[in-house]
């Protein structure tokens, strides 16, 4: 007797058809009347690149939203987003508890890969710590960006206005309403410090959240996951360095900090070195900064934010597990050892796996975007930027995306989706067959390398 259809899908596999259903859904529903203002127009492909781009928080956009897009089809994009940020798979288990089901431990396998749970047993405590933190940070950032919203744009609009970029912040998307983006508040410390602040909550990751305020209730049961050091460890490297490096290479340019008081510029750079993170958000227009802090702001969107968090990119730990195994090698030692405790094979392997996959396919999609370019005006540093913003999800931009041709936001497309649910994920879930090796064969060590 065959078993049922569902049963024989694998978690990788759920979860990429998932989003690739609910980004169908998404297109369809923002190609229905009522989406799009009077004398604009949204094509089936631009409105299946927005629902991409919601979707996979990333933020990257072909057309000027508030201009474009209607109440209701921004409060569909609103949707979208915070069901990609969350999570298809969580979102249908929230449902399943609310209905009382019982959850089968098929599905808390499937949800443990969802949310990057280290074990099955506490999804489902998990779950609901996720979505309360959720719910609270959202309110607490939606109540702060009011303050600065609503004495400028009044009730109905300022809250709407507050209410909408806090979900972008903390599920690092980058779509904004306002007509000059966020660049006007370069200099605000409300909204400058509040909308990194989320876009750090939501990319840290909901197992180190659970874990830190766990340890913060019990300090003696509760001790800080090797998992959760590692991450927050190198979150403030990424966070100083990056602020340090950004007022370094921008502090006396003319078109973006150079004009500004010496709060103002700090502020500034603080916030782009969150933003690259996989935010999206922008308070300086990237296509005025210096080639120098260009590139850097391409490594920062490359690394991306933490495991099982909204943020896209290789992730923070991979990132130390791969620069911790070579300056291992180059010192001769043989394990990697991390807060007194040893990194086993399997994770270096998969952290190698997942940056040679991630570099081979942005390497394969610039190349592919350079080849299908037919606008003289984006050079090979545009084209690079958007590849890695659309595959980290970062969605920020040099104002290239709108400029982009049908094949290349097809291509772009793709790299959302990959980006979003992981280049490994993705690889493990259209592999059909695994084989189990009956025999072991004697290694090889006179093999040259590097």
């Amino acid at each position: 007797m065959r078993r049922p259809l569902l049963s024989r899908v694998t978690p990788p596999q759920l979860i990429a058809l998932s989003f690739a259903l609910a980004i169908l859904i998404g297109g369809a529903l923002l190609s229905l009347p009522g989406m799009v203002r009077p004398g604009q127009a949204l094509g089936p492909l631009d409105a299946l690149f927005m629902a991409t781009s919601a979707l996979c928080v990333t933020g990257l956009s072909v057309v000027d939203l508030p201009r474009t897009l209607t109440l209701t089809g921004q409060c569909v994009l609103l949707l979208l987003i915070q069901l990609g940020g969350l999570g298809i798979v969580t979102l249908g288990t929230l449902f399943a508890l609310l209905a009382r089901r019982r959850i089968a431990f098929s599905q808390r396998v499937l949800l443990a890969q969802q949310i990057s749970a280290l074990n099955v047993g506490g999804v489902l405590g998990l779950l609901r710590s996720i979505l309360l933190y959720t719910a609270v940070i959202e309110a607490s950032g939606t109540a702060l960006l009011a303050l600065r919203f609503v004495p400028e744009f009044g009730w109905g609009q300022g809250l709407y206005y507050s209410v909408y970029h806090a979900v972008m912040a903390f599920n690092n998307a980058g779509f904004t309403l306002l007509p000059q983006g966020l660049t006007p508040y370069v200099a605000d410390p409300l909204v400058s410090v509040v909308v990194p602040v989320l876009v750090i909550l939501g990319g840290t990751g909901f197992l180190v959240q659970a874990n830190i305020l766990g340890h913060l209730r019990d300090r003696r049961r509760q001790h800080l996951l090797v998992h959760s050091r590692i991450v927050l460890s190198v979150m403030a490297v990424l966070l100083v360095g990056g602020t340090a490096l950004f007022a370094l290479l921008e502090w006396s340019n003319p078109r973006t900090l150079g004009p500004l008081g010496v709060g103002a510029k700090v502020l500034a750079s603080f916030f782009h070195s969150v933003s690259p993170r996989t935010a999206g958000f922008n308070t300086l227009d990237y296509e005025l900064m210096r080639p120098a802090t260009l590139f850097l702001t391409i490594l920062l969107m490359f690394i991306g934010a933490n495991p099982g968090s909204t943020g896209g990119g290789i992730k923070t730990s991979t990132a130390f597990v791969m620069l911790g195994s070579a300056w291992n090698m180059v010192r001769g030692r043989g394990e990697l050892i991390a807060f007194r405790r040893r990194l086993d094979q399997e994770t270096v392997l998969r952290a190698l796996s997942v940056t040679l996959l991630s570099t081979v396919i942005v390497g394969v999609a610039l190349m592919l975007m350079l080849a299908l370019n037919s606008d003289p005006r984006l050079d090979f540093l545009h084209l690079t930027f958007e590849t890695v913003s659309a595959f980290a999800t970062a969605g920020l931009s040099m104002n290239a995306t709108p400029d982009t041709n049908a094949a290349q936001r097809v291509l772009l497309l793709l790299l959302m989706y990959v980006g979003r649910i992981g280049p490994l994920t993705f690889a493990v879930a259209f592999n059909s067959s695994v084989r189990v090796r009956d025999v072991n064969y004697p290694p090889e060590r006179d093999i040259l390398v590097g």
